[in-house]
């Protein structure tokens, strides 16, 4: 949900914003993609402690959330493991 808010915000709030003069979309969307980051971020730590991640994956998860298309990535590919258990 994280993924998907944040290319919410830089694919439809921000252009509404500057091309639109539209603001208050970047206030909804960009209020509701901080709480989802925040949490992620909570989660990530969380997993560390739980599933006894090494620190280099902890920290691969949690840059992910800094680049678009990035979450949807590690969840394919680096949390496969800890999905089927």
């Amino acid at each position: 949900m994280e993924g998907w808010s944040y290319l919410l915000l830089l694919g439809l709030a921000m252009p509404l914003k500057y091309f639109a003069n539209l603001p208050q979309f970047v206030q909804v969307i960009g209020m509701i993609h901080g709480l989802l980051f925040v949490s992620y971020l909570m989660l990530v730590v969380n997993a560390h402690v739980l599933y006894d991640w090494q620190w280099k994956k902890t920290f691969w998860v949690a840059i992910a959330s800094l680049f678009p298309f990035a979450p949807f990535y590690v969840d394919k590919k680096m949390l496969v493991t800890e999905k089927n258990t």
